[in-house]
């Protein structure tokens, strides 16, 4: 079966509107950065957001660095387990840099937050969030993405590099799945 007319996907943004808004995303990213001298540094959580880092960074007219750090509280469930664990770090220093987390979905805020306590101690500039996706009413901490995509109803997605058990990351949009 092709994962394009799997019955358990619910269409929810199509991938004109990603599209569309990535562009809008890098554009205000380019506006908030715009006085900054040195280049930012755009942190890509894995593997989730790597389709929309990519997009992103395309959008953004600023010189900048990438590097990516693995961060996972999934595993291969659809509900998030809350234990945060590091399965790969970043290779160089953030230390008196600018970094912009890039991620794909914010939820329960849980990794989010871990991330940045963990990058904190690195000695950042300054640390912003930019999520592709924002669950409504989920967080469980108070901190804020600075720079938000879509904000969802509390369901679990796929599609647009998010994955249920490593599957639909390929997916152009991203749907609902019932599983």
């Amino acid at each position: 079966m092709s994962v394009f007319r799997d019955k358990r996907l619910v269409p929810l943004i199509s991938q004109q509107k990603i599209a569309d808004r990535v562009k809008e995303l890098g554009e205000q990213v380019t506006l908030h950065y715009a006085n900054v001298s040195d280049p930012l540094v755009l942190l890509g959580v894995l593997k989730g957001s790597v389709i929309f880092l990519a997009d992103l960074v395309r959008t953004i007219d600023l010189p900048l660095e990438m590097e990516m750090i693995g961060v996972s509280s999934y595993g291969e469930a659809t509900t998030s387990s809350g234990v945060v664990r590091i399965t790969q770090d970043l290779e160089r220093p953030i230390k008196h840099k600018h970094v912009l987390i890039v991620e794909d979905i914010f939820d329960t805020g849980l990794t989010i937050k871990y991330l940045v306590d963990n990058l904190a101690s690195r000695e950042p500039k300054s640390i912003k969030i930019c999520t592709l996706l924002k669950k409504d009413a989920t967080s469980r901490v108070d901190i804020k993405p600075d720079f938000i995509g879509f904000t969802i109803p509390d369901a679990f997605v796929v599609g647009y590099g998010l994955d249920v058990a490593e599957r639909y990351r390929n997916l152009p949009m991203v749907a609902i799945y019932q599983p």
